[in-house]
């Protein structure tokens, strides 16, 4: 296993108990076009083994499979439960990971995907005065 995978678990099991820095704030509105599930970036997640560790410790990963890689090499996934017409078929049902995306606010440097509704705002010094 990468020393990336490694950090990325323990991001991801860290940001269900510690409150992370407010640094970019999301606006806007979901058109319900599915893109955001079509084109998941899993950053550091570089092969299989390490997606299957995933789907172990968090069965909701279980949801998702490989479409791609991005230009760094981490995996793209998209969700099983997708529709053709880009709605969740098992919406009632949908993991915290899906009920919450996106985050109201995030600590990385993101990007929404081309045409979403949603965008980013990166806050200023200012805009914690």
């Amino acid at each position: 296993m990468s020393f990336d995978f490694i950090k990325s678990c323990i991001f991801e099991f860290m940001s269900y108990f510690v409150p992370q820095k407010v640094k970019y704030k999301i606006e806007g509105k979901c058109l319900k076009c599915g893109k955001c599930c079509r084109q998941i970036r899993c950053f550091g997640l570089r092969n299989n083994t390490e997606l299957k560790f995933m789907q172990f410790i968090l069965p909701h990963y279980k949801r998702f499979f490989i479409t791609g890689k991005d230009n760094e090499g981490n995996f793209i996934l998209s969700c099983k439960y997708l529709t053709d017409d880009g709605k969740c078929s098992v919406y009632n049902i949908r993991p915290k990971v899906c009920r919450n995306y996106p985050a109201k606010s995030i600590s990385f440097n993101a990007q929404m995907i081309d045409g979403c509704g949603f965008n980013i705002v990166k806050k200023e010094f200012k805009d914690y005065l």
